[in-house]
């Protein structure tokens, strides 16, 4: 590891320890003055921001666009320094968890269960009680280039249990999870170029993975969809909702999931990693 990156994970070590001190107010309300720095003074992606707001939500006035933004920094800067804070954050933290049922049945079919989330609520929280659950869970995750960091990131998620699978890495290793009646959860919301495959998302065409079908049709695995949502301070539900496609095709499965995550963007808007470019790839029509 270069000398650079094992600095990296010093530092954030000692982040960890430092955020870890401080009680779930204090925690929050530094939270609130580091967002509202963010906010003002470092404008990097919040143009980006305003601009999927304003195509998702055209109707929305240029006050409550405004409102949302600050929401959105409040809420993933706190999730941050949550993550950052594992596992003495944990404490205190209350998860009430919906439609469990949903996953207990898919795993007692015994073929593995392919798990869809996307970049919205707590999702370090979900993969904490993911990884916490019974069975082997394991998520496909981008590996970062600052060796340091990544190792942070990954010890970090792996206190729960939770198993890391990167990029790349081979698509055996994948498909193992599933043999062995494991998880393999998988984030797909993000903009996946021509590689991918076109859904509508809030009215537009959307460039979207095309892991989760193709995952789905070679090896029979059940797909179920999962979020965490914050529903008040130290709050949270888990939902899982079952993923009905038209047919077994690539494009209606990637629809089907991708409306349910457009329907629970719909009902929390600040909760969804709008800085990310979800529209950057334009469909080519030819």
């Amino acid at each position: 590891m270069k000398t650079s990156h094992q600095i990296s994970y010093s530092i954030l070590t000692l982040l960890k320890k430092w955020i870890s001190a401080m009680s779930a107010q204090t925690r929050y309300r530094f939270a609130s003055r580091l967002a509202s720095l963010s906010y003002h003074y470092i404008p990097k992606r919040k143009g980006q921001v305003i601009k999927n707001l304003n195509r998702a939500f055209p109707n929305w006035s240029d006050k409550k666009i405004e409102l949302i933004v600050k929401n959105i920094y409040l809420f993933f800067t706190n999730n941050m320094l949550q993550f950052f804070a594992f596992p003495k954050s944990w404490s205190g933290i209350t998860i009430k968890v919906s439609n469990k049922n949903l996953l207990d049945d898919i795993m007692n079919q015994q073929k593995g269960c392919i798990m869809i989330s996307a970049h919205f609520g707590a999702w370090e929280l979900f993969a904490k009680w993911m990884g916490e659950y019974q069975y082997r869970f394991a998520g496909v995750a981008l590996r970062q280039k600052n060796r340091g960091a990544n190792r942070f990131f990954q010890e970090q998620r792996e206190i729960s249990g939770v198993e890391h699978i990167f990029r790349k890495e081979s698509l055996d290793k994948m498909y193992n999870i599933l043999n062995d009646n494991g998880i393999l959860a998988l984030v797909s919301d993000q903009d996946a170029k021509q590689k991918g495959v076109f859904v509508d998302f809030f009215g537009t065409p959307a460039s979207t993975p095309k892991g989760v079908a193709l995952f789905h049709q070679k090896s029979g695995a059940p797909m179920l969809f999962g979020v965490c949502i914050q529903t008040g301070f130290q709050s949270y539900q888990i939902e899982f909702i079952s993923v009905y496609p038209k047919s077994n095709s690539v494009q209606d499965i990637t629809q089907a999931y991708t409306t349910i995550i457009e329907k629970m963007v719909i009902k929390y808007p600040e909760q969804y990693f709008w800085f990310h470019r979800r529209w950057k790839t334009k469909q080519n029509l030819k």
